[in-house]
Order: structure tokens, then C-alpha cells, then sequence
């Protein structure tokens, strides 16, 4: 299941809705990137309108760990000739729609980045705003490289290229852990009504998020929707 595509012309995002057979609930996941046109976060905030339910990612709190890994995010809008911007909510999530946010706090995501071998996590934060600052120079263009291959987990930025193996379970697991059980708490009380359920999570979160609905529920995927993240410029 391709989730981010990535071509010469730019990025899109695919919007998957799940469902079961014997049930009306659905699940509609929305991969994100942190930073991305606002016509992209137009587009997805339109579509959670209709939602019922939203379950949306974001650490709760501050850390300076989490902070440092963020800022590869936060360079990037400060470029207007780039015509993006960054990920917020209140662009992004219609206020109308019960919110429900089952992430880890800043303490436990500096906690679970701690669990990494000491120059890994070195490595992390101080690699994280440098390419932050590429990607501002270079704007979408750092998307497009020939050497940056994008299956079904993007990079948002060149930092998460690191995010393989001890890296991607801590920067992850946990909160892949935190949004199945919430998700599975919903398909246990609600499983009955025909209610749309909007998951809003980074992409790299979406192929375990869609193996374990998939796995543990018997969800499966039955729509996609291309949203262009950015064009080339």
C-alpha cells in the first residue's frame, strides 16, 4: 500500500478510508507531513469536517530534545519563496469535531529517544536542524532529490533518513502503541454506528497504524484519495 508518492512533479499524499464488512464504523487515515502547502491543509481539513471523530498526534508538553528534532520543521515556512508552511492545528483541525489525542507526553518521547546509543542520539538532534536549514534554501526541491527514495515511509526531512531500525522504535513505537489502543477503544464502543473516524498522524506512523487495524480489527483499506502535498516549484 503506497502512501506517500513522490514523482519529478511533486509529492502527494494518499487518504485511506477502512472498513470492515459487518460494521458501519470507518476509519479514514490521513498521512501528514509537517510541512506542506496550504493548499494541502485546506484540502485536509475540508475532508475532517465530515469526520465525527478526530484522533490527532502531538506531543504534549516541551522538551529540549523534542524541541532540537522539530526545528527541521520550523525552518523550513521562514522562506516565503517556498510557498509552505508548517503544520499547525489550527489550520489543520476544524474545532467543531470532537478531538481526541492519544500521544506520549514530551518526557516520554525524550525518555524512549534516551534508549538510543549515545552517538545516535547526539547524531539525531544535531542532524535534524541542519537539514532543517536545507531544506529551507532548497525548498521543495530537497523532496525531490534522486538520492532520497520514498516508499511507504517518507522523509519528511533529511533527519528521518536516520530513522531506521533503534531509531524508528523510538521515535514511533510507543505512539503507534498509544493511537492502536485508542483506535481499538473506539471500535469496541462504537463499532455499531455509521460514524467516520479522521486518524491525523505523521505518514511515518500510517503503516503500522493500517497494519494493526488490519490485523487486530479486520479493517481493511477500500479508498484512496491523492492529495498533492506540493508541486514543484
Amino acid at each position: 500500500m503506497q502512501i506517500i508518492e513522490v514523482t519529478g512533479f511533486g509529492v502527494r499524499s494518499a487518504v485511506i478510508t477502512m472498513r470492515r464488512g459487518d460494521t458501519p464504523l470507518r476509519f479514514v487515515l490521513f498521512p501528514m507531513l509537517h510541512v506542506a502547502s496550504p493548499a494541502f491543509y485546506a484540502q485536509v481539513r475540508t475532508r475532517l469536517e465530515g469526520c465525527d471523530v478526530i484522533v490527532a498526534e502531538g506531543i504534549r508538553g516541551d522538551s529540549r530534545q523534542v524541541g532540537a528534532l522539530t526545528l527541521a520543521y520550523r525552518f523550513a515556512p521562514r522562506r516565503r519563496r517556498n510557498g509552505l508552511v508548517e503544520q499547525k492545528n489550527a489550520i489543520v483541525l476544524p474545532a467543531a469535531v470532537p478531538l481526541l489525542n492519544p500521544d506520549v507526553t514530551a518526557a516520554q518521547a525524550t525518555a524512549d529517544l534516551k534508549t538510543l546509543p549515545r552517538w545516535t542520539y547526539a547524531l539525531l538532534l544535531v542532524a535534524a536542524p541542519v537539514f532543517g536549514l536545507v531544506f529551507t534554501v532548497r525548498g521543495p526541491r530537497a523532496f525531490l532529490d534522486t538520492d532520497l527514495e520514498v516508499d511507504d515511509l517518507p522523509k519528511t526531512s533529511r533527519a528521518e533518513a536516520l530513522a531506521d531500525g533503534p531509531v524508528i522504535e523510538a521515535l514511533t513505537a510507543r505512539r503507534d502503541r498509544l493511537l492502536l489502543d485508542a483506535l481499538g477503544e473506539i471500535h469496541a464502543e462504537r463499532s455499531g454506528e455509521p460514524i467516520t473516524v479522521g486518524v491525523v498522524y505523521g505518514a511515518g506512523h500510517i503503516p503500522a497504524v493500517a497494519a494493526g487495524l488490519r490485523d487486530r480489527y479486520g479493517y481493511r483499506p477500500r479508498e484512496a484519495e491523492w492529495l498533492t502535498v506540493f508541486s514543484q516549484m
